[in-house]
């Protein structure tokens, strides 16, 4: 891909109009038994299950995300079947950007090496980062001007106030965790304009409130669906200056619409249906 991770998504929300990104979440026990019938591995059977979802998919998203877990639980099938699934993906259509969701880090040589692992190894243009162990431990990624650095900032499960909104005393001001992340971040940590942020769609309030701090930096939104978000106020509350900044993520909902033969033709209607929907509440 010739464009960096930043450049391509911009591209993809204004020539192709769409928020919408596909999570590949092929968890194997959920693949169409047919598939596994016809194909027998796990790596081909995922993979032909992640071809005829892009195939179904990519003139409606803006980018693909794929979840490690689900391919690193699988051993060398799996992680072979993620690899080539991004292959494909930049071989057929080298303008969407494709995320790797594993969120990594760690310090010194060890989140060196992870952003080799994640960026050359795999090829990935973007990766998801946990920024709790502080810049320094991110940096391996955010000087990689090229690729997306993901950071986690207030996530989508029922937990992530446990932490994410203890109060904190940040330059003489209290305010919430995921704030200080937010901040941080946006001011001090985005230099080479890579750094966009994951805003859950089950916490608006919260979505609207980073909006206003960290201005028009890309936020990747997860929990539009089977967590429960709102799309409407995800839409209403993160959307930017230019009517765009969203990368709304949807995986089960879209990728296991059906679990027969129709899957893909059902994966494109449900796609579909989120971009419409995305629409409707972004245009009026």
């Amino acid at each position: 891909m010739k464009d960096s991770f930043i450049s391509a998504i911009r591209k993809n929300w204004k020539k192709k109009k769409t928020m919408v990104c596909v999570g590949l979440d092929s968890e194997y026990s959920k693949i169409p038994q047919f598939l596994k019938n016809k194909y027998f591995s796990c790596e081909k059977t995922i993979l032909e299950f992640n071809k005829a979802i892009i195939k179904n998919t990519f003139d409606l998203v803006c980018c693909y995300k794929i979840q490690y877990a689900f391919y690193g639980a699988l051993g060398e099938e799996g992680i072979s079947a993620l690899r080539k699934t991004i292959e494909y993906i930049h071989e057929r259509h080298p303008e969407i950007p494709v995320i790797l969701d594993a969120k990594r880090n760690d310090i010194g040589n060890t989140s060196e090496a992870y952003a080799v692992e994640v960026f050359d190894n795999f090829g990935a243009d973007a990766a998801t980062i946990n920024p709790y162990l502080g810049k320094d431990s991110c940096e391996p990624f955010l000087e990689r001007k090229d690729k997306g650095v993901i950071l986690l900032c207030r996530t989508s499960n029922l937990g992530a106030g446990d932490f994410q909104d203890l109060i904190t005393n940040f330059n003489g001001k209290k305010m919430p965790l995921y704030q200080v992340v937010a901040t941080k971040i946006s001011r001090d940590w985005n230099r080479n304009g890579n750094c966009c942020l994951v805003m859950g769609a089950t916490y608006p309030k919260q979505l609207k409130i980073v909006r206003n701090i960290t201005g028009d930096m890309p936020f990747l939104v997860p929990g539009i669906g089977s967590q429960g978000g709102y799309l409407e106020n995800t839409i209403k509350n993160g959307i930017d200056s230019k009517g765009a900044g969203l990368i709304i993520n949807s995986s089960r909902g879209i990728i296991f619409a059906s679990n027969d033969k129709d899957f893909a033709r059902k994966a494109r209607e449900e796609a579909i249906k989120l971009k419409r929907d995305i629409d409707k509440y972004r245009y009026n």
